[in-house]
């Protein structure tokens, strides 16, 4: 793979390469990445939803599969093959920004999130070109309901007053002890004090990465609590890089299960979701 120099004379200041990292194999939707939405593939719309952020000048899909690299070209998007022995998406994303020297900012856009929104990645780029002790930038959306909450497939984020991560967890988390010293129970609190809800942050899949930081990252062996809850950017937090968070502009759809997919197939058809790229075949 040979990616160092594409583009590069064209490429503006405060903008940042977006790489889709796409797999075949998922337990429970095989063949993710080329389920079609309306007649496209569903990596073609995350491809469509990035090249629509007005600061993202290249978008690359990662692939090790023959198929999928066939597919996303004859929609006229750049894909390049990568290792098939790749552990996670982030790993893949990190072999094609080595050859991306040129490239001070690399978004990780996940290749089952085909209603991101465009504001939500130009934001997310913007905060990292203008923090410069964030290392990596991500997102995160409200959490409105208790089964959310209690979720365990649900990611929470506990942000500190000023804005970058404390902590990941799959856990309910923070705790609200004084109200649940009056209450004697955390459920009957959050029912009784709606108040308490802005304090819970879902962690939403997008990361921005300084490129120096996820070749670094990446070269790291996972750490205990990232092994323990299944988290990886808990590794980031255990070597000192400051994660920002900011608030996603609009809610997603991580494409998980038949059900997710069948949220977005109705959005789509509804007219709810529509298309925003210069994505045709």
């Amino acid at each position: 793979m040979n990616l160092a120099g594409t583009n590069s004379q064209n490429t503006p200041s405060n903008s940042a390469v977006a790489v889709i990292p796409a797999r075949w194999a998922s337990t429970r939707l095989p063949g993710k990445a080329l389920i079609e939405i309306a007649g496209k593939p569903m990596v073609c719309w995350v491809a469509e939803r990035a090249r629509a952020a007005k600061n993202i000048s290249r978008v690359i899909v990662a692939t090790h599969n023959p198929e999928v690299l066939r597919r996303v070209k004859d929609y006229g998007i750049e894909v390049v093959m990568t290792d098939a022995s790749h552990a996670s998406g982030t790993d893949r994303v990190a072999e094609v920004a080595r050859n991306l020297p040129d490239a001070e900012v690399v978004v990780n856009v996940q290749g089952d999130e085909p209603m991101i929104s465009p504001e939500t990645i130009e934001s997310a780029v913007d905060a990292i070109f203008s923090d410069p002790n964030a290392g990596i930038v991500t997102t995160w959306e409200p959490i409105e309901s208790l089964d959310q909450l209690l979720n365990f497939d649900t990611v929470k984020v506990v942000v500190g007053d000023d804005g970058y991560a404390l902590y990941f967890s799959r856990s309910p988390m923070p705790f609200p002890r004084d109200a649940y010293l009056k209450h004697g129970d955390p459920n009957v609190a959050l029912d009784e004090e709606p108040q308490l809800w802005p304090n819970y942050r879902k962690h939403t899949g997008l990361y921005v990465y300084r490129r120096d930081v996820l070749l670094e990252f990446t070269g790291w062996p996972q750490t205990t609590l990232e092994r323990y809850e299944g988290l990886e950017q808990l590794r980031a937090l255990e070597h000192g890089i400051k994660i920002r968070l900011i608030q996603a502009s609009g809610s997603s759809i991580g494409v998980d299960t038949a059900t997710d997919l069948e949220r977005v197939k109705a959005l789509v058809e509804e007219g709810k979701f529509q298309t925003v790229g210069v994505v045709s075949k």
